[in-house]
């Protein structure tokens, strides 16, 4: 017998054993080691009996090969979005014929929503990492309490898959929860309502009958599920410092005794700047529909920030009524918002360093703010390649009042793509800010759906906005379409019409238009051709940035010539002819500069590109050769006139396994020179550290036109979440709506030095760059860029480098540490800060946190640094917590430093100490004691010889005593004392209360107190007895209703939520003892 694999014979040396079977005379020979390739082998037998052949026998094998792609789906397609639901999560490593790939590896996975619940196999690295096991990996995603579509994307290295699945509306048992207060007595004299209400100035108003109230509920009613929310005296949005923002987050004043905390988690379901929030809101029955829905409160436009919208693309946080309906593949959206604050959107340079960096405005609406990130080609504005938005936290804090942000990492300037591009990064900031009067918003969008699976999503929409702002109007309305056709062919058509008298009193109109299709005709070739064109009167400052009055279309195409060698072909033409923005050289229009840029010198220019090239890959080496021909045109500037051909070279050769080392070159043909685009050469090395995380440094030099020898070079960590400085997580962006998963991704980058250690670090050169040339006008130094006049916005130059090192290893110790420099002919900044927590014993907490930066800014060196540093430290014993204490000092120097005080002849500066103590002691469950002192001494210093200081101190005592489980006594004192103003302000309360039942709770007391001011109202003082009554709201008020018989409603546990009770602590209303710890 022979054998033989894949056409050749094996050795008869491999034949390890022949049986032969003497009652059957059956023959069986065996092979051992038989060498196969991975795939498809063809095995065959032959043998000879009696010296006549036998017949041939075939065999095909399949072995499993390397690892060559991935696949992720879930066991389920739909769950409830009730923040307790599990995916299970599964996938495979997959060889190139679809096999299950033999080796096992660590896939990091992110979701747009939800959180992996079980252990994450390597915590240093960003994301969450599962182990493979037999090429097969599985896990599981906890739900969270948005329903939509949810994204959950797998990789590894270059590999990566998506799928979806959908959390539907929770549909629960009806939840009640909520009080009315009712208070008889004295007015002006109420001890627990506002500080500002307590002792006015005008002496409240006699006897006065106070009313108030809130109250939050949820049910479902068939399909629908409703939330509300009401409270009658503040906003539902107000926080304990008074501001009241959009979409309000918990502050650490909110909770009634700061010094106990647990590992529980709290949302807010029902965000409103006014007293209401209303939610009526279902899964829609139709398929990959989403949500119906219409509510008042605080919404996000996503409805009008679709993948198929670009110039009519809505993106902003408002205030106000929001619905989308499915009827069928009809999809109806409407937004109304009202007191709408003033709109800005400013653009800025990055400089190297993490900030500050200083917006245009002051007194900013908290939670209103969009941050991105956005990269567009060097000397080539109008096309944004990339947009990451930021989320405030994970990525970035914010100064509302100052309006300065204060990014978690480096923002380096510069970034160089896979085709060798340079890419420059630009900060895009769009908030409300106070000042800018009451606007009035509203709109409605019209879809429909030819076809909603996610992987083939085709629409028709229509838009439409109308904003108003006193005798001022917006005006927006546009269509768009998104066409998926074959299997990867995309077509998207856009038109916009804008009118705008927001900044001049005469109305601006223009208009803009978009047609894109691309395709992958098959494996080896694909293709793409576009056309775009902005009239310069066009103007849309909630979208990705553009230059008005820009006109560019062309096309490329690839192919696979073989697997080694690809063809690459294009052409570009682009015609500017707008309005560039005035150049500015004084300070102050450039920190004023208003909504929009000041109107410059006309533009009249246009640029022909054309491209042919050819990339071939030899062993493990890629090599390319582009031959580039720009016919440029300037009909105001003929000096800029030129016909240019530029040859450009690139090497990309692994040096070993983990670095790799890249080598560029582009240079005019002799006797030519272009204006704008130099010679360039580039030369950089990448080493993979680990898994997910690189070491990258890169060089070039510009010579040519305006270049003279000038150079760039970077140094920086880069990976899977890369901040904003990579093109892999960037660039799957464009993959989903707009920001749909920025709320997963935050910062988290280094190379892992130990266990829970890690090092980051990064490197930034870039040259001077003054009055820059583009076809949309010359760049300039600007601290930043109003409305769409980013292309006027010139790189800050000079050199930059930060290193980082954290340490999260433990959970009783972490740190941060980061220092950052950066320096130019024109300024520098400095930025470090460190973070400490940890637990010095298993009852004491210590915490610390240190800041220092100026501004990062360009024109803005004359700012001094602002610095911050907090210190912490609570008691708390896990074992017997009767005694509690926190201690607080914080020091601030400069906290109010602003851009203004440049214009000012003389400086300014401030320095703050506060220190703030506060403690409870429970001896038992009838007394309790809580007392806390503060004291906040500030210096001012408006001049050289003009010096001011001040010290304020507050101190509060507390005491509770209840005498069983229906009666409780409470007194509380509170002083205020600023002795260099000549102010004092006391105030006392005694008040009783009688349970008549665990809902109801009649109280009487007496307040009063007083106020001494020496400079202004005089001595003033009120006090009188008061009555009240508290009617706590719960499901006991719902008996006798059936709106829980729907059997569709699945039983959860009831959620207990905390009882307000008057703004004072919990009192025990089941007639049962309770720990205090319980008791809050």
């Amino acid at each position: 017998m022979a054998l033989m694999v894949n056409g050749s014979p094996v050795g008869d040396d491999l034949i390890g054993r022949t049986e032969t079977n003497l009652e059957t005379g059956l023959i069986t020979q065996t092979w051992y080691g038989v060498g196969l390739h991975s795939g498809e082998n063809q095995l065959s037998a032959q043998g000879q009996l009696g010296g006549a052949a036998l017949t041939q026998t075939d065999l095909a094998i399949q072995v499993r090969g390397a690892i060559a792609s991935m696949s992720v789906t879930t066991l389920e397609s739909r769950v409830a979005a009730d923040g307790r639901s599990t995916v299970t999560v599964q996938g495979q490593l997959l060889d190139d014929q679809g096999n299950v790939a033999s080796q096992d590896t660590v896939i990091t996975l992110e979701a747009s929503q939800g959180q992996f619940v079980e252990d994450d196999q390597n915590s240093d690295q960003p994301g969450f990492q599962v182990q493979t096991q037999g090429g097969s990996f599985s896990t599981t995603l906890q739900t969270g309490l948005t329903p939509g579509q949810t994204t959950i994307r797998a990789s590894r290295g270059d590999l990566e898959a998506y799928t979806q699945v959908e959390f539907t509306t929770e549909l629960r048992p009806t939840l009640l929860t909520g009080v009315v207060d009712v208070r008889f007595g004295s007015g002006g004299t109420d001890f627990y309502s506002r500080y500002r209400d307590f002792l006015p100035a005008d002496g409240g108003a006699g006897t006065q009958l106070a009313i108030r109230g809130g109250a939050f509920a949820i049910t479902s009613f068939g399909d629908w599920r409703f939330t509300g929310a009401y409270r009658s005296d503040r906003a539902l949005n107000e926080g304990c410092d008074g501001t009241v923002p959009l979409f309000r987050n918990y502050q650490d004043c909110d909770r009634p005794y700061p010094v106990y905390g647990d590992d529980s988690t709290s949302e807010v379901l029902a965000p409103s700047t006014d007293s209401l929030y209303l939610r009526l809101e279902r899964t829609s029955p139709t398929p990959n529909a989403g949500s119906d829905y219409v509510m008042w409160g605080d919404y996000r436009t996503d409805e009008f920030a679709t993948s198929s919208q670009l110039y009519s693309s809505i993106s902003r946080s408002l205030h106000g009524f929001s619905g989308n309906y499915n009827l069928g593949n009809l999809q109806l959206s409407a937004i109304y918002g009202n007191n709408i604050q003033g709109f800005q959107r400013d653009t800025i340079a990055p400089d190297g360093t993490s900030g500050f960096y200083f917006l245009s405005r002051r007194l900013l609406l908290p939670g209103s703010e969009a941050i991105y990130f956005e990269l567009e080609e060097l000397n080539r504005p109008g096309q944004v390649l990339d947009r990451q938005q930021l989320s405030r936290g994970p990525d970035y804090e914010i100064d509302y009042d100052r309006g300065t942000v204060l990014f978690r990492q480096p923002v380096l300037r510069t970034v160089v793509d896979s085709e060798g591009r340079t890419l420059v990064r630009r900060i895009v900031a769009t908030y409300q800010h106070e000042g800018g009067g009451s606007t009035s918003l509203y709109g409605g969008r019209l879809r429909y759906h030819l076809n909603r699976d996610p992987a083939q999503a085709s629409w028709l929409g229509a838009t439409y906005l109308q904003e108003n702002h006193a005798d001022q109007q917006f005006q927006l309305y546009g269509a768009d379409a998104q066409v998926s056709f074959g299997s990867g062919g995309l077509l998207l058509a856009e038109y916009a019409h804008s009118t705008s008298s927001l900044v001049n009193a005469t109305p601006v109109a223009g208009e803009a238009y978009r047609l894109e299709v691309s395709n992958a005709f098959s494996d080896q070739l694909s293709a793409r051709a576009y056309w775009q064109q902005v009239s310069p009167g066009f103007t849309n400052n909630a979208t990705t940035s553009f230059v008005p009055g820009q006109r560019r279309y062309g096309a490329e195409l690839q192919a696979d010539l073989s697997e080694t060698t690809t063809l690459r072909l294009g052409y570009d033409h682009e015609d500017n002819y707008g309005v560039a923005p005035a150049t500015l050289t004084a300070l102050e229009p450039l920190l004023f500069p208003g909504v929009a840029a000041a109107p410059g010198q006309p533009l009249d220019n246009s640029l022909t590109t054309i491209t042919a090239g050819i990339q071939q890959r030899i062993g493990s080496a890629t090599t390319s050769l582009d031959w580039i021909h720009r016919d440029r045109s300037d009909r105001l500037n003929p000096q800029f006139s030129t016909v240019t051909n530029q040859i450009r070279s690139m090497a990309t050769l692994p040096v070993t396994e983990n670095v790799t080392f890249t080598a560029l070159n582009e240079f005019t043909l002799a006797g030519q020179a272009d204006a704008v685009y130099p010679n360039r050469t580039l030369l950089g090395l990448n080493w993979q550290i680990q898994p997910g995380i690189s070491l990258g440094v890169t060089h070039q030099i510009l010579n040519g036109g305006q270049f003279d020898n000038d150079s760039l070079t970077s140094l920086y960590l880069s990976g899977d979440y890369e901040f904003g400085s990579g093109t892999r997580l960037t660039g799957n962006f464009s993959l989903f709506d707009r920001g749909q998963m920025s709320g997963s991704v935050g910062i988290q980058q280094g190379v892992t030095l130990a266990p829970g250690l890690q090092l980051d670090l990064a490197y930034e050169y870039v040259f001077q760059s003054n009055n820059l040339v583009t076809g949309a006008g010359t760049q300039f130094a600007q601290p930043y860029a109003v409305g769409q006049s980013a292309a006027a916005l010139a790189p800050t130059g000079g050199s930059s480098y930060s290193i980082g090192l954290s340490y999260t290893g433990s959970p009783d110790f972490q740190t941060n540490l980061r220092f950052e420099h950066r320096t130019s002919g024109a300024a520098s900044n400095t930025v470090i800060s460190a973070d400490a927590q940890g637990r010095l014993s298993p009852s004491l907490t210590v915490l610390g946190r240190f800041q220092q930066a100026s501004a990062a800014n360009q024109l803005l060196s004359g700012l001094g640094d602002t610095t911050n540093l907090r210190l912490g430290l609570a008691y708390r014993n896990p074992d017997n917590d009767v005694f509690n204490a926190l201690l607080r000092y914080e020091y601030r120097r400069n906290p109010g430093l602003l851009p203004e005080s440049l214009l000012e002849n003389s400086g300014s500066g401030s320095a703050d100490h506060v220190f703030a103590a506060e403690a409870i002691y429970a001896p038992n469950w009838q007394w309790e004691f809580y007392g806390k002192f503060a004291l906040r001494s500030s210096t001012s210093y408006l001049a050289s010889d003009l010096v001011g200081s001040s010290t304020v101190t507050l101190a509060q005592l507390r005491a509770t005593y209840r005498l069983n489980y229906q009666w409780d006594l409470v007194g509380e004192a509170r002083w205020i004392n600023q002795p260099g103003a000549g102010y004092s302000e006391t105030g006392f309360s005694l008040e009783t209360g009688y349970y008549l039942n665990p809902n109801l709770r009649l109280s009487a007391g007496y307040s009063f107190g007083g106020v001494y001011d020496r400079d202004f109202n005089g001595s003033r003082s009120a006090g009188g007895p008061y009555f009240g009554l508290t009617i706590k709201l719960d499901n006991s008020l719902l008996e006798g209703f059936s709106i829980d018989d729907d059997p569709s409603i699945q039983a959860v546990p009831e959620a207990v939520p905390l009882e307000p009770m008057s703004n004072r602590e919990p009192t025990p209303a089941d007639h049962q003892p309770r720990s205090l710890e319980e008791a809050i």
